[in-house]
């Protein structure tokens, strides 16, 4: 396992510090990493309030991280399951790249092209003034999509490879949104890990 990936990309974008790995992992590792998550993880389906109405959330979730500290975003809390064996081996080598620690991991599983996660930032008042948030995906290609909060018509696309690391530092929760838009493409299943620090 290659701990310092050499291919790295830094996106050109106004306040916003964005890192893109597009092989962080193998593609044997990413698939191998992929079917472990699938099987292993408890996977649920939370109700999620959203402008006063409530739906199921169009995707799965998990959470997991260290002991007593949940994790709060659209009228939902999680409490966090502990650390297993699978997701500290993958923290360790994001955390070796980055140079960053996280305490917290928020997992999201994408069945096919209708789940999706809607326009929002990373900016809960538990996750501190200027968050740190590493995206590792494993599974089917999405579009990941920001939006610049006060410039008009300032967009990135960024296609999130299968094995692939993003990383958002800096002040990219305050002035930039982001999603994984819906698609009418028959597409597989996706699952993304967003390694954060809960304080």
């Amino acid at each position: 396992m290659n701990l310092f990936p050499t291919d790295k990309m830094v996106f050109d974008l106004p306040d916003a510090k964005i890192e893109y790995y597009p092989n962080f992992f193998t593609e044997n590792e990413a698939n191998a990493l992929f079917r472990q998550l699938l099987t292993d993880i408890q996977w649920q389906q939370d109700d999620i309030t959203v402008f006063g109405k409530t739906y199921q959330q169009p995707r799965l979730t998990a959470f997991f991280g260290n002991e007593g500290k949940p994790y709060s975003y659209s009228n939902i809390t999680m409490q966090p399951h502990s650390w297993n064996e699978l997701l500290i081996k993958i923290k360790s080598k994001v955390e070796v790249t980055t140079g960053h620690t996280f305490s917290s991991v928020l997992l999201n599983l994408y069945r096919d092209g209708r789940d999706s996660n809607g326009w929002h930032a990373d900016n809960e008042k538990e996750l501190g003034q200027n968050p740190i948030i590493a995206s590792v995906s494993f599974g089917e290609k999405r579009v990941f999509q920001l939006k610049h909060n006060t410039i008009k018509d300032l967009k990135q696309n960024i296609t999130l490879d299968n094995g692939s690391l993003l990383l958002m530092k800096g002040t990219t929760q305050h002035y930039w949104k982001h999603q994984i838009p819906k698609t009418a493409k028959p597409i597989n299943q996706r699952i993304n890990l967003t390694f954060r620090t809960v304080l």
